[in-house]
């Protein structure tokens, strides 16, 4: 039997010798290869799109939304792990915000003396720690979350916004934990309950807004330059000696005739939030601000003389605090919350193609 072989041309099959009639050749799909069409045509003909293509931010948006309930998992099981091979365990998640707490009180509030005109002192700088710290450690993870998580990034195909936002969820959660011991000093100092503490729930989501949207901020520049993420420590550091606390911004005698930064200082976004937090809960605080007249910066410096010359007139004094209103920083706050979101989200959807690839 003689051998045969089957050449193809032209999409029509040639015999060999002997054969007396041809063999249809094999399509495309039978030899496993691709038909003769554009691989372009041939994607958008089956809704095929690039793995690696940037999704618009609608788009983006929605893959978020979907993988909520993995970053929810994500930041419960990591916040459970955090302590797991402590000896306390979890009980560290409430002696960490007391341990700093009774460092603070004893270098601002017996040391240094910073509870001028401040009732209820305690509670007062208790709030301002523990509102504050969950800005502080959000902002120096954020900012280095992309460069610590690049394996991960490198072997998964998700939303990238997802780890900045689990991590940002796992300070909100120690917060939480937080919150409720500071309920417990706020009511062991004598503070009441009434319905102003309600309004804590919608400062804190704004505070964490506001997080989410710098996170995102500090999350890409972080994976572009990893020296951001030594460098955040000692930014923030800073921002909490500006931001009141440890004390309360008006009463500073320093601010009595420097109107403009007493009021810059009181706007900035980790002292709006502090100050929504402690007008809702501290009912003595909120009895003294309102106690305070108009800043007016004759009555101050007339008030300011006489105290020099050994007279003492409160009226006049009072009206050298700059208070901004409750209402104001609402208004603030709810700012702030809204341009750090917007503007970090889209900061951070611009480069999802780039992370890992350092």
């Amino acid at each position: 039997m003689s051998e045969r072989t089957t050449r193809v041309k032209g999409g029509r099959a040639l015999s060999g010798p002997g054969d007396g009639h041809a063999v249809p050749a094999p399509s495309p799909a039978t030899q496993g290869l691709l038909p003769d069409e554009p691989l372009a045509e041939l994607a958008a003909r089956h809704g095929l799109t690039l793995s690696s293509a940037r999704p618009g931010p609608g788009v983006y948006l929605r893959q978020l939304w979907q993988r909520r309930h993995f970053v929810l998992a994500f930041a419960t099981a990591r916040n459970i792990a955090m302590y797991s091979e402590a000896r306390l365990g979890q009980v560290w998640q409430i002696l960490t915000p007391l341990l700093n707490a009774a460092v603070y009180f004893l270098i601002f509030g017996v040391i240094l003396d910073t509870r001028r005109g401040v009732p209820n002192f305690i509670a007062f700088l208790v709030t301002g720690i523990f509102i504050f710290n969950f800005t502080q450690r959000s902002f120096i993870i954020a900012s280095r979350v992309i460069n610590d998580t690049r394996e991960l990034i490198r072997a998964l195909h998700f939303p990238r916004a997802c780890l900045p936002l689990g991590y940002i969820v796992i300070e909100l959660q120690q917060m939480l934990i937080s919150m409720v011991v500071l309920i417990v000093i706020v009511l062991a100092t004598g503070e009441p309950i009434t319905w102003y503490w309600l309004m804590v729930l919608p400062a804190i989501a704004l505070q964490t807004l506001f997080n989410v949207g710098v996170g995102f901020i500090l999350a890409r520049i972080g994976a572009g330059v990893e020296d951001v993420s030594q460098l955040i420590p000692f930014i923030v550091r800073t921002w909490m000696y500006a931001s009141g606390v440890m004390f309360f911004i008006p009463a500073l005698s320093t601010l009595y005739l420097h109107a403009k930064l007493s009021y810059l200082m009181q706007i900035n976004p980790a002292a709006v939030y502090i100050a929504l937090v402690r007008n809702s809960l501290l009912t003595s605080l909120r009895h003294t601000v309102a106690g305070y007249r108009p800043y007016n910066r004759q009555l101050c410096a007339a008030g300011l003389h006489q105290q020099a010359h050994g007279v003492l007139h409160p009226a006049l004094l009072n009206s050298c605090h700059l208070v901004v209103g409750n209402s104001s920083l609402w208004l603030y706050g709810v700012g702030w919350a809204i341009a750090a979101i917007v503007i970090g989200y889209l900061f951070f959807w611009q480069a999802e193609v780039t992370y890992g690839r350092g």
